[in-house]
């Protein structure tokens, strides 16, 4: 097993922030300050071409902190500090090509995320066995995953391959390399598109939602294109999670009170 080492460490309005490293894989651990000794963690990824730290990444950890949750990001592969290999570089050059010449993006995020997944998934679950190595997340406690775009291409079979994440949040992606495995998901799932999105077509979104085999799912359509996503989304998120994973704790923690 990867041991995790912890970095740096700040605190400031009641979020303890601290930076780590698995191997040679850098992620950041968000905590609240003070409460219980041990809180459920919300496992989060990033979107493609951004980072662990991404304004988007530190807004919904805090929003998840707010509410007692620890979450954790770390750089996806080719991502934020880590290096591209040569196939990396050919793969954001073709999309920059495309996007210049006005042609799909589709096929060429579909095929790298494709590859980025295939490498993520077994770093995400080697952290998460080290996160749950330290005694304020435990081995026990419920597991959520948050990700959109590129962090729902490695989610899906991320989430597929460990039945320790019990809740997910996925969202703005093709179903074209995720259907299949989608249908192997079953825990309850809140997934969101745009409805005006220029790049994902609106029945391509509406397919990889109708793929999950969870029994409980829930589609936030919203109008607008491919970055219009609301805020408010993330705040909905946040009580999704709230809702799954909070129960969750307190069944476990009930359970142990009576043993």
């Amino acid at each position: 097993m990867r041991s995790l080492t912890f970095t740096a460490q700040t605190s400031a309005d009641g979020v303890t922030e601290r930076d780590f490293t698995v191997g040679d894989m850098p992620g950041v651990l968000w905590s609240p300050a003070s409460g219980p000794d041990r809180a459920p963690l919300v496992f989060m990824g990033h979107g493609g071409g951004t980072h662990k730290r991404w304004p988007a990444m530190t807004g919904r950890a805090r929003l998840l902190v707010a509410r007692g949750f620890h979450v954790a990001v770390v750089d996806a592969p080719a991502h934020g500090e880590r290096p591209r290999t040569a196939y990396d570089e050919q793969e954001v050059a073709a999309l920059y090509a495309a996007r210049a010449a006005g042609e799909p993006e589709g096929p060429i995020v579909v095929r790298y995320n494709a590859d980025l997944a295939r490498r993520a998934v077994p770093e995400w679950r080697a952290t998460l066995d080290a996160l749950q190595e330290l005694p304020e997340i435990g081995a026990a406690g419920p597991v959520g995953f948050f990700g959109l775009n590129m962090a729902t291409a490695i989610g899906v079979p991320f989430v597929a391959a460990d039945d320790r994440i019990t809740a997910a949040v996925f969202g703005l992606h093709w179903p074209d390399a995720l259907a299949g495995t989608a249908k192997e998901i079953t825990v309850p799932v809140q997934y969101v598109l745009q409805w005006d999105d220029e790049h994902i077509p609106r029945e391509a979104g509406l397919a990889l939602f109708d793929a999950f085999g969870s029994a409980e799912k829930t589609l936030h359509a919203n109008a607008g294109r491919h970055k219009d996503l609301p805020r408010f989304e993330s705040e909905d998120a946040v009580a999704f999670f709230a809702r799954h994973l909070a129960a969750v704790e307190e069944v476990q923690h009930d359970r142990g009170e009576q043993r």
